[in-house]
C-alpha cells in the first residue's frame, strides 16, 4: 500500500526565523528518571499518553510543542540547531517526510526496538531508524449548507475549480502535513504537473490560512465552501455538530488515491537520555496508545496489526490510499517547498 524508498544526499531545507514553538523544555531535572520529547502532534492529543506513560513508569517526560504555523519544521529545525548538543530525545513527528529528512541528515540513531513486526514493514525504516503509528489522511470538508450534495467535490484537483474561486481554502504549504502533501504531489505527479496544480489553485483565488485547524473552522463557520485539511481537524468539526461532511479525495479507481500517512517516532542522535526514551518509543507503539488515539478526539487509524480499536474515519482497509514513496517525497521536499516561495506564495 505504501513504497518506502529511503533516498541518499537529501538536502537541508532550514527555514530561519519562521519558529514560533513552544520554549524549550528547560526546566531543572528532578530526582527522577526523566525524557525529553518533542512533540508535533498537537498537545491536547499528545498530552495525555505522555502522562500516562509517567504514571506507569516513573519516567518524567519534558516535552515541547510546536505551534500550528510552524507544525514538524519548527521542531525539525530545533534539532539541527542543536545537533552540537543534543536536547532532545524522542522526536513524535506527526507526519514521515521531515522525520525521513532527519534520517538521511544522520541526526537519529537507531531505534533499537526488540521486535517492530507488529507495524507493517512498509510504516518503518528499513534500518530502525524510525517508525509509523497511527495515521491520518489528507481530506476535503465541504460546508453542507453551502454545497449540495451533488455538487460536492471528489479531488484535490476542485481547488481549482472556478465555480469555487475566492471560496476554497488550505493552510501554508511550507509547514506540516500541508508541506507534506504538497512534497507527496511532486513525488506522485512530477514537478511539472504538480506545479500545475498548485498554480491554477492560486489562480482560483484560494485563501491560504496560517493551518489546518483554522480551515476546518473557516469551513464549519460557512467562510469556505470546502477546504483541504487533516482528519483530526475535520472530525473536531463534525463532533461539535457543524455543517460539514468529510470527503476522502482522489479514491476513484483512476485517482490518485487519497493521502494516509502516519506519526512517526525516532531517537535523536546523542540523545542525552536514550534508554529513557526506547522506552517511551516502546510505550507509543504498543496497539493500546494506537487505541486511544483512534477512540479520542484526533480519532487516528490504528496500524498496529494487533490493535483493536477502529477509528471514527474508518479503517485503513477501508480507505483508497495514494501509493507514495516517503524517500522520494522526502527528496522532493526542498524543490516543493522552493516553488511554494518563490511562486505559489509570492505576491
Amino acid at each position: 500500500m505504501w513504497t518506502v524508498r529511503i533516498g541518499a544526499g537529501v538536502l537541508l531545507l532550514c527555514l530561519a526565523g519562521c519558529e514560533r514553538e513552544s520554549p524549550p523544555p528547560t526546566q531543572a531535572a528532578g530526582p527522577g528518571p526523566e525524557v525529553v520529547a518533542y512533540t508535533s502532534l498537537d498537545q491536547q492529543f499528545a498530552e495525555p499518553i505522555l502522562r500516562e506513560f509517567t504514571r506507569r513508569t516513573g519516567i518524567a517526560v519534558r516535552p515541547a510543542y510546536d505551534t500550528e504555523s510552524t507544525k514538524t519544521v519548527g521542531l525539525a529545525n530545533r534539532i539541527r540547531a542543536e545537533a552540537a548538543r543534543p536536547r532532545c530525545d524522542v522526536f513524535w513527528n506527526n507526519e514521515v517526510v521531515n522525520t525521513v529528512r532527519l534520517k538521511e541528515e544522520g541526526l537519529l540513531q537507531p531505534l533499537g526496538l526488540a521486535d517492530a513486526s507488529h507495524i507493517p514493514a512498509a510504516l518503518r525504516d528499513p534500518d530502525g531508524y524510525w517508525c509509523g503509528f497511527a495515521a491520518r489522511a489528507r481530506v476535503l470538508l465541504v460546508n453542507t449548507d453551502l454545497v449540495p450534495a451533488d455538487q460536492r467535490p471528489t479531488s484535490i484537483r476542485a481547488l481549482a475549480d472556478p465555480r469555487w474561486r475566492g471560496r476554497v481554502g488550505m493552510a501554508k504549504p511550507l509547514f506540516g502535513s500541508t508541506a507534506t502533501h504538497v512534497a507527496f504531489l511532486f513525488a506522485k505527479l512530477g514537478d511539472a504537473e504538480a506545479a500545475a496544480l498548485l498554480k491554477a489553485i492560486r489562480a482560483n483565488e484560494v485563501q491560504v490560512l496560517s493551518g489546518n485547524k483554522g480551515v476546518a473552522e473557516a469551513v464549519a463557520a460557512g467562510r469556505l465552501a470546502f477546504g483541504l485539511t487533516d482528519t483530526d481537524d475535520a472530525v473536531a468539526e463534525l463532533d461539535a455538530g457543524r455543517p460539514v461532511a468529510i470527503i476522502f479525495p482522489d479514491s476513484e479507481p483512476d485517482g490518485m488515491g487519497t493521502l494516509v500517512f502516519p506519526n512517526t517516532v525516532a531517537l535523536i542522535k546523542g540523545a542525552p537520555h536514550a534508554e529513557a526514551g526506547r522506552r517511551l518509543i516502546e510505550y507509543l507503539l504498543s496497539p493500546e496508545v494506537e487505541a486511544e488515539l483512534a477512540r479520542g478526539p484526533s480519532a487516528q487509524i490504528p496500524l498496529h496489526v494487533n490493535a483493536s480499536a477502529t477509528s471514527r474515519v474508518g479503517r485503513l482497509a477501508d480507505l483508497r490510499p495514494m501509493v507514495v514513496d516517503f524517500g522520494a517525497a522526502a527528496e522532493a521536499f526542498q524543490r516543493a517547498a522552493r516553488f511554494v516561495e518563490q511562486e505559489f506564495l509570492a505576491p
